[in-house]
């Protein structure tokens, strides 16, 4: 990151420079030296890299530096998940997949022998913890070990949850997947998310439209929705058997029913989500056309996905 923002900073200087000389060219050449001055602030340097101009106000320079880094942390998380999906490779500049029907057939095709494999079935769970192998901060770790390495992947991690973070305090990845992650992409994206997040609430899963088949709401229903819940109703027996266990202390029990109350909770969330939702769409195997736009195919799954205010 210091490589990259400096790299930055010379850009922006080199722009400066370059508009102060064109300013002093134009001054000279209409006689306007004791009227104008050639000086750009830097501010008015129109690259967005230069926090000056994309954040403006009246912010400090610690302050700008600081909403620089978490927002290029945000631009290295999103590429991450692009090349989750296909989208990108750590092994070929530009697109790979990014046609209407691109298939993981298709990415290998191109790139036979990735150094970071996408996900097979289009499908990345967003949870509150590792229920699944494809699990999005799970692929998000092993993205990092493998754009960086082991040496320094702790050290790594560290560095992004701190920029994420306010006040010094670290923000954990998951917790920034669960809660901000998909507003950050609808506002990258200009409310044209090309991630679809299928959601009931505390289940989500999401989803790249150019990899969409007719078969993908099945796939998130079969292989994600119901597996959840098949895995959390094992963990409900688990803390049942803790909560009477002569064993236990009194706050381990304790903890254990509160925990089992949330479980009832949520299991019906994921059963309602499945018969009035899901499952009903999953039947239809809907057709989108991307040639239409995001506006006019993101409605058309319906109250699956997650709400998104002038799609929904």
């Amino acid at each position: 990151y210091k490589a990259l923002r400096g790299y930055w900073q010379t850009m922006t200087d080199e722009m400066q420079c370059l508009e102060e000389e064109n300013n002093r060219i134009f001054i000279e050449a209409y006689g306007l030296e004791d009227e104008l001055t050639p000086d750009v602030q830097l501010k008015e340097i129109t690259l967005t890299c230069n926090p000056h101009y994309r954040y403006g106000g009246d912010k400090t320079n610690d302050e700008l530096e600081a909403l620089l880094l978490a927002d290029t942390m945000r631009e290295l998380i999103s590429y991450a998940v692009g090349c989750m999906f296909g989208r990108y490779s750590l092994d070929k500049p530009g697109l790979v997949l990014a046609n209407q029907g691109d298939t993981i057939e298709d990415y290998y095709q191109q790139i036979p022998e990735p150094s970071y494999a996408p996900d097979k079935d289009n499908v990345l769970p967003i949870l509150d913890g590792e229920w699944f192998s494809d699990d999005i901060v799970d692929c998000f770790r092993r993205f990092m070990k493998t754009a960086f390495g082991d040496s320094n992947y702790n050290e790594n991690i560290q560095f992004i949850e701190m920029a994420l973070g306010k006040n010094g305090k670290p923000r954990d990845i998951r917790d920034y997947f669960l809660k901000d992650f998909y507003d950050d992409h609808i506002k990258r994206y200009k409310k044209r998310p090309i991630y679809w997040m299928f959601s009931s609430g505390d289940f989500n899963a999401l989803s790249y439209m150019h990899r969409y088949r007719l078969d993908t709401a099945s796939v998130v229903l079969n292989e994600y929705l119901r597996e959840f819940r098949i895995k959390i109703e094992a963990h409900k027996g688990r803390l049942q058997a803790l909560s009477i266990s002569s064993s236990a202390t009194e706050g381990e029990k304790t903890k254990a029913i509160k925990e089992i109350a949330k479980i009832n909770k949520l299991v019906l969330e994921l059963e309602e989500y499945e018969r009035d939702t899901l499952y009903p769409l999953a039947t239809k195997k809907i057709e989108i056309d991307l040639d239409d736009g995001v506006k006019a195919n993101y409605p058309k799954l319906g109250s699956a996905l997650k709400s998104v205010k002038g799609l929904s």
